[in-house]
């Protein structure tokens, strides 16, 4: 290997200008993936990959010879979940369906990223449908445990260094999750900010595209080529106050990771960060009861077409949930749409009332599960995707070698000014001394 992979901005800006050359660039992801694929399986297998990408990457250097005309992702290699079309690629999306069936044209995400220079270093692996039952992949940072999912192969191959971008969605935690089991940065943007159009949904009233970089940084420069409307200078300031949401949702968190957290929360503090306990979300359980239903009743509508062709394709626990989307009333799913909002409007008037930079906890309940039968428990992100908040996962701290991450959720639409907080407080937690294994 002639050198590890920078992060996204730095990647971007040294092929832009022309000091890092895309075909050593590519050679060098070329030979990190013999080196590891096999045992990592993050990417689904594509004969003739690199005589693709060269082809494509001539054709680019061909169409931008000057180093001042490159668009923003010039040359960037990036994974792209295959949940989500792609021209020339089938979409499989984990399942044993036929991909015919599950053709679909180019979104927008797609479209963008093409404007943008990027090139599709492949389909990434992804749980089936997006739901539970596990990809082949593993956590490059320990192949016996799971990389987390459903975006099992974007986050995957952010951490294995194939590309220093990987895009996947989340309905529940798959981003944030996969994130922080495999030590990477992960952002899901405001609800809406992304458009989904172009990928095979799990629930339409939910569903929202993030990213996987190294860094915050690199979550920034994505954001700029994916959200809509994006401001460089955000609309305000967070303040460098963290809320905890004492109770419920961190009672979810196992003993060895709350100690981890507030061992950061305190070196975080210790370096200026003013930390503050915000009773929120004593309504937990009845929230995940309501998004479950939800995203059950919009699964089962999305598969309505699917479902009585190919049941039995289906993995038993897809298949489970889609039955029993099936049977939830309608009014059932109109009213845990409705608590969306409801929930939306009273987090975010707690942080801007309360003067709070963001809300803080831990982006699992543990470190990645041991084995690749779970993809491990989703409970700490639900409720920030339930209310369409903008949320990154940092990674903050180890148990027993394993990375752990540190969740951060903004105002709703203020996912501008979350990213500047989370550049810093990243800065902050590499300078801090709390981020050290725990055995």
């Amino acid at each position: 290997m002639r050198h590890p992979m920078l992060p996204l901005s730095e990647t971007a800006r040294a092929l832009r200008d022309g000091t890092l050359d895309l075909m050593q660039l590519l050679d060098d992801v070329r030979t990190r993936m013999h080196a590891c694929e096999q045992g990592f399986q993050a990417m689904l297998p594509e004969e003739g990959r690199f005589d693709r990408l060269a082809l494509e990457a001539q054709s680019l250097l061909e169409r931008y010879p000057e180093p001042a005309k490159r668009p923003p992702l010039f040359g960037i290699p990036v994974a792209v979940k295959d949940i989500i079309h792609v021209r020339g690629f089938p979409t499989k999306a984990g399942s044993a369906l036929p991909p015919e069936a599950l053709y679909g044209e180019e979104g927008p995400v797609i479209q963008a990223l093409r404007s943008a220079g990027a090139l599709v270093l492949g389909k990434a692996h992804t749980t089936e449908f997006a739901y539970f039952t596990p990809s082949p992949t593993c956590n490059p940072r320990n192949p016996a445990h799971t990389p987390g999912g459903s975006s099992s192969g974007s986050a995957a191959a952010v951490a294995a260094g194939y590309s220093p971008l990987g895009l996947g969605t989340q309905t529940v935690g798959s981003v944030i999750r996969p994130a922080a089991f495999c030590g990477v940065t992960g952002f899901k943007p405001s609800w809406g900010r992304v458009p989904t159009g172009g990928i095979i949904p799990f629930s339409k009233s939910v569903d929202q595209v993030g990213f996987f970089t190294s860094d915050v940084p690199g979550a920034a420069l994505a954001s700029r080529v994916f959200c809509s409307c994006w401001n460089v200078a955000p609309r305000s300031e967070s303040p460098k106050v963290l809320a905890v949401p004492e109770g419920p949702l961190l009672a979810c968190v196992d003993e060895k990771a709350l100690a981890v957290f507030r061992a950061v929360l305190r070196e975080l503090q210790s370096l200026g960060w003013k930390i503050v306990a915000a009773p929120v979300l004593d309504d937990l359980a009845e929230i995940r009861a309501l998004h479950e239903a939800l995203a059950a009743a919009d699964m089962a509508s999305a598969h309505a077409v699917w479902f009585p062709q190919f049941e039995h394709l289906y993995g038993e626990r897809t298949r489970q949930l889609i039955m029993a989307g099936q049977s939830v009333p309608a009014e059932q799913a109109g009213a845990a749409r409705a608590s969306m909002a409801f929930l939306r409007t009273r987090l975010d008037g707690t942080l801007r009332q309360q003067k709070f930079g963001a809300f803080v906890c831990p982006s699992a309940p543990g470190a990645a599960p041991l084995g690749l039968s779970s993809t491990g428990d989703p409970i700490m992100n639900l409720p920030w995707t339930h209310a369409g908040l903008p949320a990154v996962s940092l990674p903050a701290g180890f148990i027993d070698g394993l990375p752990l991450g540190m969740q951060v959720i903004g105002g709703f639409n203020n996912d501008e000014a979350l990213l500047r907080l989370c550049e810093e407080l990243q800065r902050d937690i590499v300078r801090g001394t709390a981020a050290k294994a725990v055995s």
